[in-house]
Parts: C-alpha cells; structure tokens; sequence
C-alpha cells in the first residue's frame, strides 16, 4: 500500500496588517457623528462659530463683519486660521505616512486629533464655559484637528468620503446619482449614513451641550477619537 502524503504543515500566510481592525467606512461615520458634535460645542458654547465646517464659518465671519449681532470677528477669523493650520499639518503628516499604510496614517492622524481635543477637554472642565481662556483654546484646538483630520480623510480617499466635516456635497453626490436624476444610485447607503451621521452627531451634541456644557461632548469626542485610533484598520 501507499503512503498517504504527509499533511501540509505550511504556515498559513499572516494576514495584511492593513485589514486589523476595525473598517474605515464605520470609523469615518463615527467621526462624522463627531463633527456634528464638535460644530455643536463650538457654534452654542464658544460664541456662535463653526470649527469642523468651514462653509458656516466663512458665512458667519461675514455675518460678523457686517455687524450682525451674536457673532465675532475675531472667534470667527481664529477658527478658520487654525482650520487651515491644522490641514497644513496634516498635508505634512499625510505626505510623511500616506505612501506607507492606510492604516498607520489613519492611526497616527487620529492619535494626534485626540492629543489636541485632550487639552480643550481638561480647560473646559477647569474653567467656566465662558471664559475667554475657555472659549478661545475650544476654538483653536478643535479647528486644528479638524483641519487635520480633513487633510487625512482626503488622502484616505473612501469613496463617497471625501469629508467628515461637511454633507454639502453628500447631498448633492445622493441626488444627481440617484435613479431620479438617471444615475445608479451607487454610494447612496454611505452617503445617507454620513447625512444621518452628521444630524445624529448635531442633535446629541446640542443636547449635550445645552445641558451639561461643553466639556462632556468634548470629551466624548476626544475618547471616541482616541479608542480609533488604537483600532482603525487601512481597507474600506
């Protein structure tokens, strides 16, 4: 008789380190939920100013500027320098990790979000709500990991993510590609789940803040941030 061939010890090939974790598509809608919060703080707890969504916050500078009531230059002007700030730092991490991993860019861009969330976090709780010194470190470091995190987010490139701060362009994405408007419809599901994402993020964070103040909402931000950044993966 024959011998049966002896089994196959090979070891199994280890996996992609990029597919650990959890996927970009959940994280990002959890970040998203995080901007809507992050715009909630600041619009209702730092003096009416937007620091994830820059389109509001040139409209609101501009209100500002023309002297409407309840919104300020200088609130409004410190968000967006340090929006851009922080996007330039992120072109710089973005061009130091992207070419290496998905995951590890994702991974390190969200660590240094928390690291800036962190601090604005611990002043919220230290100082009265509306203390200018309270008021313009919420500003400054929360626009600068949002900068941050949409330079990352870009260079992520999920389809129908090209954002976590806004929906404007989600919105129009789902209605010209949508059967209506003759298209497929492709990327519809995350595009709801990015719009739902941003109402949900906005509602919870006005609830949060207008009860509690802004020290909860941001620390649950920064503790959202900071548990993906320990678990993130690189694939969609």
């Amino acid at each position: 008789m024959t011998a049966p061939p002896p089994p196959d010890t090979a070891p199994a090939p280890d996996p992609d380190p990029e597919e650990r974790g959890l996927r970009l598509v959940p994280a990002l809608l959890l970040l998203t939920v995080l901007s809507g919060m992050i715009d909630a703080v600041s619009f209702l707890g730092a003096g009416h100013v937007f620091t994830a969504n820059m389109t509001g916050n040139v409209v609101i500078l501009g209100f500002a500027t023309a002297g409407a009531p309840g919104f300020s230059v200088p609130h409004s002007a410190t968000s967006l320098a340090c929006f851009v700030a922080g996007a330039v730092a992120g072109g710089r991490v973005v061009r130091h990790w992207g070419s290496r991993s998905r995951r590890r860019l994702a991974r390190v861009s969200l660590a240094a979000q928390a690291a800036l969330l962190a601090p604005a976090c611990a002043l919220a709780f230290a100082l009265p709500e509306d203390a200018p010194a309270t008021v313009y470190t919420v500003i400054t470091l929360t626009a600068l990991a949002m900068g941050l995190r949409n330079a990352a987010v870009r260079r992520l490139n999920v389809p129908s993510f090209t954002t976590t701060t806004v929906v404007t362009m989600t919105l129009t994405g789902l209605a010209s590609d949508s059967p209506a408007a003759g298209g497929t419809g492709k990327g519809a599901v995350r595009r709801r789940g990015a719009v739902a994402a941003m109402f949900t993020g906005a509602t919870l964070g006005a609830w949060l803040t207008t009860t509690h103040g802004p020290a909860i909402p941001l620390l649950l931000a920064t503790t959202v941030t900071a548990a993906l950044a320990c678990t993130v993966s690189g694939r969609d």
